[in-house]
């Protein structure tokens, strides 16, 4: 697969540009009437006041530091997404995929650090969240059929695959975060998970508006019933004596407490759209989470 964090400049831009905007060349079609995608690539490092990283992830068994939010620093306006999040340790998977190439495509650090791409990756109008965004028709992993613009945890300042066990060690993901968008035929979309090292193990699931922890197919608990898109919470996910507990907005008293001994482990967070064309929806269906707020600790 084509890595696009190798193409340097405008010359980068442009191939992802043209990439999108002929969809018939490529692996997957973008959401109409978008007027296509366009790339922003800083040349600012990590982001305005540079990002930062915390060295709590020594206890994950990884060897990697834990991550946490507010890369951005200096009282100045955040223009791409990693002004806002720490993506140090983190990699993204796109909806969209190279030409010629039917894969999506995967941007790693250190290209990460100056990525942006509308509508699938980058700020929201306010410039205080990150907008994911994947449509029904774009390209999906191998082991998936459906869509997704998600971050997926990494180790050693992004460079390895991130992976710790439930029984040894605490783990935690907090997001702060809101669903905008659903496909209109099969209104479902995931914004945030932990995955073991053959499937999801626990996944914050929106369906219309039943809002829920999802793990092995199963609903292990409800966090909103009634969940009104654009609302704003705060997830916390801890994983520890092979246990997963769910905290919703209230972060003394978990909302799902679960068994889960898995190793292989990760975090992810973003918008895994599930829905596809063969359920229904559009090719220009879309699920869309925006995050304004993430954080990973090990201990």
């Amino acid at each position: 697969m084509l890595n696009i964090g190798t193409l340097q400049g405008s010359f980068a831009g442009l191939f992802v540009f043209g990439c999108v905007a002929l969809s018939a060349a490529c692996g997957s079609s973008p959401p109409g009437d978008s007027g296509g995608s366009s790339v922003t690539s800083s040349s600012s490092g990590a982001g305005v006041g540079g990002a930062s990283t915390g060295s709590g992830g020594a206890g994950s068994g990884t060897g990697g530091a834990s991550s946490s939010s507010g890369a951005g620093g200096g009282g100045e306006t955040a223009s791409i997404p990693a002004d806002l999040l720490d993506l140090v340790n983190w990699k993204l998977t796109l909806p969209i995929s190279a030409q010629g190439d039917s894969s999506p495509l995967e941007i790693k650090q250190p290209e990460l650090a100056t990525y942006s791409i509308d509508p699938y990756f980058h700020l929201n109008a306010s410039k205080d969240g990150v907008v994911f965004q994947a449509h029904a028709g774009g390209a999906t992993t191998s082991n998936s059929g459906y869509p997704r613009s998600e971050l997926r945890e990494m180790t050693n300042q992004g460079s390895d695959l991130a992976s710790w066990s439930t029984t040894s060690g605490t783990h935690t993901m907090t997001i702060k975060q809101a669903i905008t968008h659903l496909p209109a035929v099969k209104p479902h979309v995931v914004a945030g998970q932990i995955h073991d090292a053959s499937d999801d193990l626990v996944m914050i699931r929106l369906e219309d508006k039943y809002l829920f922890v999802e793990g092995d197919g199963n609903d292990l608990g409800e966090l909103d019933a009634d969940y009104a898109l654009g609302t704003t919470f705060t997830i916390k996910i801890v994983a520890e004596n092979g246990a997963v507990q769910v905290y919703y907005n209230d972060m003394n008293t978990p909302k799902v407490d679960v068994s889960r001994d898995a190793s292989g482990c990760y975090f992810k967070a973003g918008a895994y759209t599930q829905s596809n064309p063969s359920k229904g929806d559009e090719p220009t269906a879309y699920g869309e989470v925006i995050v304004y707020d993430l954080s990973v600790t090990h201990q």
